[in-house]
Protein backbone atom coordinates (compact mmCIF):
# COMPACT_ATOMS: atom_id res chain seq x y z
CA UNK A 1 0.00 0.00 0.00
CA UNK A 2 1.75 3.33 -0.89
CA UNK A 3 0.50 7.23 0.09
CA UNK A 4 1.80 10.16 0.47
CA UNK A 5 1.85 12.16 3.85
CA UNK A 6 0.01 15.24 4.88
CA UNK A 7 2.21 18.85 3.86
CA UNK A 8 0.71 19.74 7.49
CA UNK A 9 1.73 16.55 9.51
CA UNK A 10 0.52 18.70 12.76
CA UNK A 11 -3.11 19.65 11.25
CA UNK A 12 -4.88 17.19 12.75
CA UNK A 13 -3.31 17.02 16.15
CA UNK A 14 -3.82 20.92 15.94
CA UNK A 15 -7.78 20.28 15.03
CA UNK A 16 -8.30 17.44 17.72
CA UNK A 17 -6.52 19.38 20.35
CA UNK A 18 -8.41 22.90 19.87
CA UNK A 19 -11.80 20.66 19.67
CA UNK A 20 -10.81 18.73 23.40
CA UNK A 21 -10.51 22.48 24.41
CA UNK A 22 -13.86 23.47 23.09
CA UNK A 23 -15.68 20.79 24.26
CA UNK A 24 -13.88 21.39 28.01
CA UNK A 25 -15.41 24.81 27.45
CA UNK A 26 -18.84 23.89 27.06
CA UNK A 27 -22.05 23.19 28.59
CA UNK A 28 -21.88 19.31 27.97
CA UNK A 29 -18.25 19.19 29.79
CA UNK A 30 -19.77 21.37 32.78
CA UNK A 31 -22.63 19.25 33.18
CA UNK A 32 -20.52 15.80 33.59
CA UNK A 33 -19.47 14.19 37.62
CA UNK A 34 -15.53 14.17 38.20
CA UNK A 35 -15.80 10.43 37.44
CA UNK A 36 -17.72 10.68 33.62
CA UNK A 37 -15.01 14.02 33.01
CA UNK A 38 -12.17 11.43 33.39
CA UNK A 39 -13.96 8.85 31.55
CA UNK A 40 -14.43 11.12 28.16
CA UNK A 41 -11.17 12.64 29.04
CA UNK A 42 -9.23 9.63 29.03
CA UNK A 43 -11.07 8.58 25.39
CA UNK A 44 -10.67 11.93 24.20
CA UNK A 45 -6.86 12.93 25.39
CA UNK A 46 -5.98 9.08 23.69
CA UNK A 47 -6.92 9.74 20.62
CA UNK A 48 -5.04 13.14 21.10
CA UNK A 49 -1.82 11.41 21.52
CA UNK A 50 -2.22 9.09 18.85
CA UNK A 51 -2.53 11.75 16.46
CA UNK A 52 0.17 13.68 17.59
CA UNK A 53 1.97 10.35 17.43
CA UNK A 54 0.86 10.14 14.12
CA UNK A 55 2.10 13.51 13.17
CA UNK A 56 5.66 13.17 14.08
CA UNK A 57 5.53 9.68 11.96
CA UNK A 58 4.51 11.78 9.27
CA UNK A 59 6.86 14.49 10.01
CA UNK A 60 9.89 11.66 9.60
CA UNK A 61 8.16 10.52 6.43
CA UNK A 62 8.58 13.77 4.89
CA UNK A 63 12.26 14.37 5.99
CA UNK A 64 13.40 10.89 5.06
CA UNK A 65 16.17 11.59 2.43
CA UNK A 66 17.51 8.84 0.06
CA UNK A 67 20.41 6.99 0.91
CA UNK A 68 22.32 4.49 -0.31
CA UNK A 69 21.34 0.64 0.54
CA UNK A 70 22.78 -2.44 0.30
CA UNK A 71 21.53 -5.74 2.11
CA UNK A 72 23.13 -8.43 3.90
CA UNK A 73 23.98 -10.25 0.95
CA UNK A 74 26.41 -7.12 -0.65
CA UNK A 75 23.31 -6.77 -3.03
CA UNK A 76 22.18 -3.14 -3.99
CA UNK A 77 18.62 -1.86 -3.37
CA UNK A 78 18.86 1.01 -5.93
CA UNK A 79 15.58 1.38 -6.86
CA UNK A 80 13.39 3.78 -4.80
CA UNK A 81 9.07 3.77 -4.04
CA UNK A 82 7.96 6.59 -1.64
CA UNK A 83 4.83 6.04 -0.01
CA UNK A 84 4.58 2.55 1.41
CA UNK A 85 2.45 2.21 4.21
CA UNK A 86 2.63 -0.43 7.24
CA UNK A 87 0.18 -0.52 10.37
CA UNK A 88 1.44 0.04 14.16
CA UNK A 89 -0.49 -0.38 16.80
CA UNK A 90 0.79 1.59 19.76
CA UNK A 91 -0.41 2.33 23.24
CA UNK A 92 -2.54 5.56 21.90
CA UNK A 93 -3.80 3.22 19.17
CA UNK A 94 -3.13 2.42 15.85
CA UNK A 95 -1.35 4.31 13.24
CA UNK A 96 0.16 3.97 9.53
CA UNK A 97 4.24 4.55 9.24
CA UNK A 98 4.87 5.76 5.63
CA UNK A 99 8.45 5.36 4.22
CA UNK A 100 10.99 4.58 1.20
CA UNK A 101 10.95 1.49 0.53
CA UNK A 102 14.35 -0.03 -1.34
CA UNK A 103 13.84 -2.26 -3.65
CA UNK A 104 15.91 -4.93 -5.78
CA UNK A 105 13.90 -7.78 -8.15
CA UNK A 106 14.38 -11.47 -6.43
CA UNK A 107 14.99 -9.53 -2.89
CA UNK A 108 12.95 -8.34 -0.12
CA UNK A 109 12.50 -5.00 0.38
CA UNK A 110 14.57 -2.58 2.60
CA UNK A 111 12.86 0.16 5.07
CA UNK A 112 16.12 2.11 6.60
CA UNK A 113 13.62 4.14 8.54
CA UNK A 114 11.70 1.54 10.00
CA UNK A 115 15.39 0.64 11.20
CA UNK A 116 15.71 4.21 12.33
CA UNK A 117 12.40 3.51 14.36
CA UNK A 118 13.23 -0.08 16.01
CA UNK A 119 9.64 -1.24 14.85
CA UNK A 120 9.04 -4.82 15.35
CA UNK A 121 8.00 -7.36 12.96
CA UNK A 122 4.58 -7.95 13.84
CA UNK A 123 1.76 -4.77 14.12
CA UNK A 124 2.10 -4.16 18.25
CA UNK A 125 4.34 -1.87 18.84
CA UNK A 126 7.22 -2.69 21.86
CA UNK A 127 5.25 -0.54 24.38
CA UNK A 128 2.49 -3.03 24.17
CA UNK A 129 4.75 -5.77 23.89
CA UNK A 130 6.21 -4.28 27.02
CA UNK A 131 2.99 -4.13 28.70
CA UNK A 132 2.11 -7.93 27.97
CA UNK A 133 5.26 -8.71 29.52
CA UNK A 134 4.28 -6.98 32.65
CA UNK A 135 0.36 -7.81 32.79
CA UNK A 136 0.87 -11.25 31.70
CA UNK A 137 3.79 -11.92 34.52
CA UNK A 138 1.02 -10.84 36.87
CA UNK A 139 -2.12 -12.42 36.42
CA UNK A 140 -3.37 -14.95 33.39
CA UNK A 141 -3.05 -14.28 29.62
CA UNK A 142 -6.90 -13.11 29.67
CA UNK A 143 -6.98 -10.75 32.44
CA UNK A 144 -4.01 -9.72 30.84
CA UNK A 145 -5.47 -9.28 27.55
CA UNK A 146 -7.84 -7.37 29.29
CA UNK A 147 -5.94 -5.27 30.73
CA UNK A 148 -3.93 -4.30 27.35
CA UNK A 149 -7.20 -3.61 25.92
CA UNK A 150 -8.57 -0.98 28.29
CA UNK A 151 -4.91 0.85 28.88
CA UNK A 152 -4.78 1.04 24.37
CA UNK A 153 -8.40 1.33 23.93
CA UNK A 154 -7.86 -1.72 21.35
CA UNK A 155 -9.11 -5.31 20.97
CA UNK A 156 -5.83 -7.36 22.14
CA UNK A 157 -6.49 -10.81 22.19
CA UNK A 158 -5.93 -13.67 24.78
CA UNK A 159 -3.29 -15.24 21.73
CA UNK A 160 -2.01 -12.45 21.23
CA UNK A 161 -0.98 -11.38 24.71
CA UNK A 162 0.25 -14.74 25.14
CA UNK A 163 2.38 -14.32 21.81
CA UNK A 164 3.71 -11.17 22.84
CA UNK A 165 5.00 -12.35 25.97
CA UNK A 166 6.79 -14.70 24.12
CA UNK A 167 8.56 -12.32 22.13
CA UNK A 168 9.02 -10.33 25.14
CA UNK A 169 11.60 -13.05 26.84
CA UNK A 170 12.87 -13.87 24.22
CA UNK A 171 16.11 -12.43 25.46
CA UNK A 172 16.32 -13.49 29.14
CA UNK A 173 19.45 -16.32 28.83
CA UNK A 174 21.23 -13.53 26.66
CA UNK A 175 21.04 -11.02 29.63
CA UNK A 176 22.44 -12.82 32.03
CA UNK A 177 24.82 -14.53 30.33
CA UNK A 178 26.57 -10.97 29.77
CA UNK A 179 25.36 -9.07 32.89
CA UNK A 180 27.91 -8.78 35.40
CA UNK A 181 26.59 -9.43 39.01
CA UNK A 182 26.61 -6.96 41.57
CA UNK A 183 29.86 -7.11 43.95
CA UNK A 184 30.30 -9.02 47.27
CA UNK A 185 32.62 -9.30 49.82
CA UNK A 186 35.38 -12.41 49.55
CA UNK A 187 33.88 -13.29 52.97
CA UNK A 188 30.56 -13.55 52.19
CA UNK A 189 29.45 -17.03 51.11
CA UNK A 190 27.80 -18.04 47.86
CA UNK A 191 25.17 -20.14 47.93
CA UNK A 192 22.93 -21.66 45.27
CA UNK A 193 20.08 -23.91 45.44
CA UNK A 194 17.46 -25.61 43.39
CA UNK A 195 14.12 -27.20 43.47
CA UNK A 196 11.25 -27.69 41.10
CA UNK A 197 7.46 -26.98 40.95
CA UNK A 198 4.64 -29.13 38.92
CA UNK A 199 2.34 -26.92 36.42
CA UNK A 200 -0.15 -28.39 34.55
CA UNK A 201 0.08 -28.19 30.76
CA UNK A 202 -2.12 -28.78 27.94
CA UNK A 203 -1.79 -32.40 26.62
CA UNK A 204 0.21 -31.28 23.43
CA UNK A 205 2.81 -29.62 26.09
CA UNK A 206 3.76 -32.62 28.59
CA UNK A 207 6.83 -34.59 28.01
CA UNK A 208 6.77 -37.44 26.40
CA UNK A 209 6.82 -40.14 29.66
CA UNK A 210 3.88 -38.35 31.08
CA UNK A 211 1.92 -37.85 28.35
CA UNK A 212 2.55 -41.48 28.12
CA UNK A 213 1.74 -42.40 31.61
CA UNK A 214 -1.65 -40.18 31.40
CA UNK A 215 -4.74 -42.69 31.11
CA UNK A 216 -6.68 -42.51 27.65
CA UNK A 217 -9.86 -43.12 28.71
CA UNK A 218 -11.94 -39.94 30.16
CA UNK A 219 -14.48 -39.35 32.30
CA UNK A 220 -17.39 -37.37 31.00
CA UNK A 221 -17.66 -35.48 34.19
CA UNK A 222 -14.85 -35.18 36.10
CA UNK A 223 -10.65 -35.85 36.39
CA UNK A 224 -10.24 -39.20 36.05
CA UNK A 225 -7.21 -40.73 38.73
CA UNK A 226 -4.61 -40.85 35.55
CA UNK A 227 -5.38 -37.63 34.39
CA UNK A 228 -4.79 -36.12 37.87
CA UNK A 229 -1.54 -37.71 38.05
CA UNK A 230 -0.13 -36.95 34.62
CA UNK A 231 -1.35 -33.57 33.74
CA UNK A 232 1.72 -31.39 35.19
CA UNK A 233 5.00 -30.63 34.04
CA UNK A 234 7.87 -29.94 36.96
CA UNK A 235 9.55 -26.32 36.70
CA UNK A 236 12.72 -26.08 37.80
CA UNK A 237 13.89 -23.22 39.84
CA UNK A 238 17.05 -21.88 40.77
CA UNK A 239 18.82 -19.15 42.76
CA UNK A 240 21.72 -17.95 43.87
CA UNK A 241 22.61 -15.56 46.51
CA UNK A 242 25.33 -13.87 49.05
CA UNK A 243 25.42 -14.40 52.42
CA UNK A 244 27.76 -12.90 55.19
CA UNK A 245 28.56 -16.09 57.77
CA UNK A 246 26.55 -15.97 61.27
CA UNK A 247 27.66 -18.94 63.34
CA UNK A 248 25.41 -20.93 65.21
CA UNK A 249 24.90 -23.54 67.30
CA UNK A 250 22.27 -26.37 67.70
CA UNK A 251 19.97 -24.28 70.40
CA UNK A 252 20.25 -20.99 68.53
CA UNK A 253 18.89 -23.16 65.98
CA UNK A 254 15.88 -24.53 67.54
CA UNK A 255 14.76 -21.80 69.43
CA UNK A 256 14.84 -18.61 71.26
CA UNK A 257 17.28 -17.29 74.13
CA UNK A 258 16.53 -17.81 77.43
CA UNK A 259 15.67 -13.59 77.49
CA UNK A 260 13.50 -14.39 75.01
CA UNK A 261 15.09 -12.88 71.44
CA UNK A 262 15.43 -14.60 68.57
CA UNK A 263 18.55 -16.33 67.92
CA UNK A 264 21.40 -14.81 65.08
CA UNK A 265 20.41 -15.87 61.37
CA UNK A 266 22.12 -15.40 58.16
CA UNK A 267 20.59 -13.10 55.68
CA UNK A 268 20.59 -13.64 52.25
CA UNK A 269 21.40 -10.93 49.68
CA UNK A 270 21.68 -9.87 46.14
CA UNK A 271 18.88 -12.90 45.52
CA UNK A 272 18.94 -13.98 41.75
CA UNK A 273 16.27 -16.71 40.60
CA UNK A 274 15.98 -18.60 37.37
CA UNK A 275 13.20 -21.00 36.03
CA UNK A 276 12.34 -23.05 33.60
CA UNK A 277 9.97 -25.68 32.28
CA UNK A 278 11.59 -26.12 28.98
CA UNK A 279 15.14 -27.07 30.16
CA UNK A 280 15.80 -30.22 31.90
CA UNK A 281 17.00 -29.79 35.59
CA UNK A 282 20.52 -30.20 34.72
CA UNK A 283 20.43 -27.15 32.87
CA UNK A 284 18.88 -25.15 34.99
CA UNK A 285 21.41 -26.51 37.65
CA UNK A 286 24.06 -25.14 35.20
CA UNK A 287 22.62 -21.83 34.42
CA UNK A 288 22.53 -21.60 38.39
CA UNK A 289 26.45 -22.35 38.34
CA UNK A 290 27.02 -19.61 35.82
CA UNK A 291 25.57 -17.02 37.65
CA UNK A 292 27.95 -18.11 40.58
CA UNK A 293 30.84 -18.28 38.49
CA UNK A 294 30.00 -14.89 37.10
CA UNK A 295 29.98 -13.79 40.88
CA UNK A 296 32.90 -15.64 41.44
CA UNK A 297 35.35 -16.17 38.09
CA UNK A 298 38.43 -17.15 40.30
CA UNK A 299 36.68 -19.47 42.63
CA UNK A 300 38.04 -17.49 45.79
CA UNK A 301 35.27 -17.37 47.82
CA UNK A 302 32.94 -20.30 50.01
CA UNK A 303 30.45 -22.18 47.72
CA UNK A 304 27.35 -24.12 49.29
CA UNK A 305 25.02 -26.01 47.76
CA UNK A 306 21.20 -26.35 49.53
CA UNK A 307 19.10 -29.51 48.19
CA UNK A 308 16.39 -30.88 49.79
CA UNK A 309 17.38 -33.94 49.11
CA UNK A 310 16.45 -35.06 45.96
CA UNK A 311 19.08 -37.47 44.60
CA UNK A 312 19.58 -36.01 41.08
CA UNK A 313 19.93 -32.83 42.43
CA UNK A 314 22.37 -33.87 44.87
CA UNK A 315 24.49 -35.65 41.60
CA UNK A 316 23.91 -32.68 39.32
CA UNK A 317 25.21 -31.03 41.53
CA UNK A 318 28.92 -32.78 42.55
CA UNK A 319 28.50 -33.11 38.43
CA UNK A 320 28.74 -29.17 37.81
CA UNK A 321 31.58 -29.06 40.77
CA UNK A 322 33.80 -31.46 39.28
CA UNK A 323 33.62 -29.89 35.99
CA UNK A 324 34.57 -26.63 36.67
CA UNK A 325 36.78 -27.70 39.51
CA UNK A 326 35.33 -26.08 42.30
CA UNK A 327 34.58 -27.76 45.87
CA UNK A 328 30.84 -27.35 46.87
CA UNK A 329 29.99 -28.92 50.09
CA UNK A 330 26.59 -29.56 49.54
CA UNK A 331 23.90 -29.43 52.83
CA UNK A 332 20.28 -31.16 52.96
CA UNK A 333 17.31 -28.98 53.64
CA UNK A 334 17.04 -29.44 57.73
CA UNK A 335 13.05 -28.54 58.31
CA UNK A 336 13.07 -32.06 55.93
CA UNK A 337 14.26 -33.58 58.55
CA UNK A 338 12.45 -31.96 60.76
CA UNK A 339 9.76 -33.19 58.78
CA UNK A 340 10.87 -36.47 58.78
CA UNK A 341 11.20 -36.57 62.88
CA UNK A 342 7.67 -35.20 63.19
CA UNK A 343 6.14 -38.36 60.67
CA UNK A 344 8.56 -40.57 63.36
CA UNK A 345 6.89 -39.06 66.50
CA UNK A 346 3.19 -40.20 65.58
CA UNK A 347 4.73 -43.91 65.63
CA UNK A 348 5.55 -43.50 69.51
CA UNK A 349 3.35 -40.48 70.98
CA UNK A 350 -0.43 -40.30 70.68
CA UNK A 351 -1.72 -37.56 68.51
CA UNK A 352 -0.90 -33.90 70.31
CA UNK A 353 0.59 -35.42 73.04
CA UNK A 354 3.00 -32.54 74.06
CA UNK A 355 5.63 -35.60 74.80
CA UNK A 356 6.39 -35.73 71.12
CA UNK A 357 7.31 -31.91 70.95
CA UNK A 358 10.13 -32.77 73.58
CA UNK A 359 10.83 -35.77 72.02
CA UNK A 360 11.34 -34.07 68.18
CA UNK A 361 13.47 -31.41 69.64
CA UNK A 362 15.71 -33.90 71.52
CA UNK A 363 16.43 -36.14 68.25
CA UNK A 364 17.18 -32.42 66.31
CA UNK A 365 19.21 -31.17 68.27
CA UNK A 366 21.34 -34.50 68.10
CA UNK A 367 21.67 -33.90 64.04
CA UNK A 368 21.98 -30.62 64.06
CA UNK A 369 25.36 -31.90 66.60
CA UNK A 370 26.12 -34.26 63.83
CA UNK A 371 24.48 -37.51 65.37
CA UNK A 372 21.98 -38.23 62.27
CA UNK A 373 22.87 -42.29 62.60
CA UNK A 374 22.78 -42.50 65.98
CA UNK A 375 19.07 -41.29 65.84
CA UNK A 376 18.12 -43.41 63.01
CA UNK A 377 19.77 -46.47 64.87
CA UNK A 378 17.52 -45.10 68.11
CA UNK A 379 14.36 -44.68 65.89
CA UNK A 380 14.52 -48.24 64.96
CA UNK A 381 15.48 -50.05 68.38
CA UNK A 382 12.60 -47.66 69.89
CA UNK A 383 10.10 -48.89 67.25
CA UNK A 384 11.43 -52.93 67.87
CA UNK A 385 11.15 -52.16 71.50
CA UNK A 386 7.41 -51.38 71.14
CA UNK A 387 6.86 -54.07 69.27
CA UNK A 388 4.88 -52.04 66.57
CA UNK A 389 3.45 -53.78 63.34
CA UNK A 390 4.83 -52.82 60.24
CA UNK A 391 2.70 -50.56 59.24
CA UNK A 392 2.54 -48.45 62.55
CA UNK A 393 6.50 -48.41 62.68
CA UNK A 394 6.43 -47.15 58.54
CA UNK A 395 7.26 -43.66 59.11
CA UNK A 396 9.93 -44.14 61.63
CA UNK A 397 11.66 -46.58 59.76
CA UNK A 398 11.30 -44.03 56.42
CA UNK A 399 13.10 -41.13 58.81
CA UNK A 400 15.65 -43.59 59.93
CA UNK A 401 16.44 -44.54 56.52
CA UNK A 402 16.27 -40.93 55.31
CA UNK A 403 19.04 -39.98 57.88
CA UNK A 404 20.86 -42.68 57.25
CA UNK A 405 20.94 -42.31 53.38
CA UNK A 406 21.56 -38.22 53.68
CA UNK A 407 24.33 -38.86 56.44
CA UNK A 408 27.09 -37.13 54.27
CA UNK A 409 24.90 -34.31 53.73
CA UNK A 410 23.87 -33.65 57.20
CA UNK A 411 27.24 -31.92 58.65
CA UNK A 412 25.63 -29.15 60.19
CA UNK A 413 28.04 -28.88 62.57
CA UNK A 414 30.67 -27.72 59.98
CA UNK A 415 28.17 -26.03 58.45
CA UNK A 416 26.69 -23.95 62.08
CA UNK A 417 30.24 -23.04 62.85
CA UNK A 418 30.77 -21.49 59.45
CA UNK A 419 27.87 -19.80 59.58
CA UNK A 420 26.27 -21.24 56.62
CA UNK A 421 22.53 -21.57 55.91
CA UNK A 422 21.54 -25.29 56.60
CA UNK A 423 17.10 -24.37 55.42
CA UNK A 424 16.26 -24.16 51.78
CA UNK A 425 13.88 -21.17 52.27
CA UNK A 426 15.07 -19.01 50.01
CA UNK A 427 14.49 -21.58 46.70
CA UNK A 428 11.57 -22.48 48.44
CA UNK A 429 9.88 -19.32 48.45
CA UNK A 430 11.08 -18.42 44.84
CA UNK A 431 9.09 -21.83 43.79
CA UNK A 432 6.01 -19.95 45.65
CA UNK A 433 6.06 -16.75 44.18
CA UNK A 434 7.48 -17.80 40.70
CA UNK A 435 6.06 -20.63 39.75
CA UNK A 436 2.59 -21.21 42.06
CA UNK A 437 1.48 -17.79 42.77
CA UNK A 438 1.02 -17.45 39.20
CA UNK A 439 1.00 -21.09 37.62
CA UNK A 440 -1.57 -22.56 39.69
CA UNK A 441 -4.30 -19.63 38.91
CA UNK A 442 -7.32 -22.39 38.96
CA UNK A 443 -7.98 -23.94 35.58
CA UNK A 444 -5.29 -22.82 34.24
CA UNK A 445 -3.43 -24.85 31.59
CA UNK A 446 -0.05 -23.74 29.98
CA UNK A 447 1.69 -24.63 26.68
CA UNK A 448 5.17 -25.34 27.04
CA UNK A 449 6.31 -21.66 25.21
CA UNK A 450 3.60 -19.93 27.06
CA UNK A 451 4.30 -21.11 30.82
CA UNK A 452 8.49 -20.54 30.07
CA UNK A 453 7.58 -17.06 29.02
CA UNK A 454 5.95 -16.12 32.19
CA UNK A 455 8.62 -18.26 34.29
CA UNK A 456 11.45 -16.16 33.03
CA UNK A 457 9.71 -12.87 33.00
CA UNK A 458 8.74 -13.26 36.88
CA UNK A 459 12.29 -14.75 37.30
CA UNK A 460 13.04 -10.95 35.38
CA UNK A 461 10.30 -8.55 37.92
CA UNK A 462 11.59 -10.73 41.13
CA UNK A 463 15.34 -10.02 40.34
CA UNK A 464 15.05 -6.24 39.96
CA UNK A 465 16.10 -6.28 36.59
CA UNK A 466 13.03 -5.43 34.20
CA UNK A 467 14.07 -2.03 33.39
CA UNK A 468 17.87 -3.03 32.24
CA UNK A 469 16.63 -5.92 30.06
CA UNK A 470 14.05 -4.25 28.39
CA UNK A 471 16.91 -1.59 27.23
CA UNK A 472 18.77 -4.84 26.32
CA UNK A 473 15.72 -6.57 24.80
CA UNK A 474 15.54 -3.50 22.29
CA UNK A 475 19.17 -3.20 21.35
CA UNK A 476 18.91 -7.29 20.47
CA UNK A 477 15.56 -6.36 18.29
CA UNK A 478 16.82 -3.67 16.28
CA UNK A 479 20.12 -6.32 15.15
CA UNK A 480 17.90 -9.31 14.71
CA UNK A 481 15.37 -7.50 12.53
CA UNK A 482 16.87 -4.17 11.17
CA UNK A 483 21.05 -4.42 11.34
CA UNK A 484 21.03 -8.11 10.40
CA UNK A 485 18.95 -7.27 6.99
CA UNK A 486 22.15 -4.52 5.79
CA UNK A 487 25.55 -4.96 4.75
CA UNK A 488 28.23 -5.28 7.89
CA UNK A 489 25.20 -4.71 9.95
CA UNK A 490 25.07 -1.06 9.07
CA UNK A 491 21.49 1.00 9.14
CA UNK A 492 22.39 3.13 5.89
CA UNK A 493 21.94 7.03 6.81
CA UNK A 494 20.71 9.62 4.26
CA UNK A 495 23.19 10.68 1.38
Amino acid sequence: MSAAAPADPFAGPRACLEELIGWLEGTEAACLTHAELEDQLDARGRELLRQLYQGQLDLRALREDRARVTDAEGVRHGAVETGHLRPLATVFGAVEVCRLAYRHRGHANLYPADAVLNLPDERHSHGIRKLAAIEAARGSFEEAASALTRTTGQPIGKRQTESLTARAAADVEDFYAGRRPPPAPETDVLVISADGKGIVMRPDSLRPATAKAAVTTKLATRLSKGEKRHRKRLAEVGTVYDLTPVPRNATDVMGPHDDGQPPPAPKANNKWVTASVVAAAAEVLATVFDEAERRDPTHQRTWVALVDGNNHQIETVKAQSAARGIEVPIIVDFVHVLEYLWAAAWCFFAEADPAAEHWVRDRAIAVLNGAARAVATGLRRRATAQRLTASKRKKADQAARYLTNKAHYLDYPTALNAGWPIATGVIEGACRYLVKDRMDITGARWSAQGAEAVLKLRAIRANDDLDEYWRYHLERERHRVHESRYLNGVIPAAA
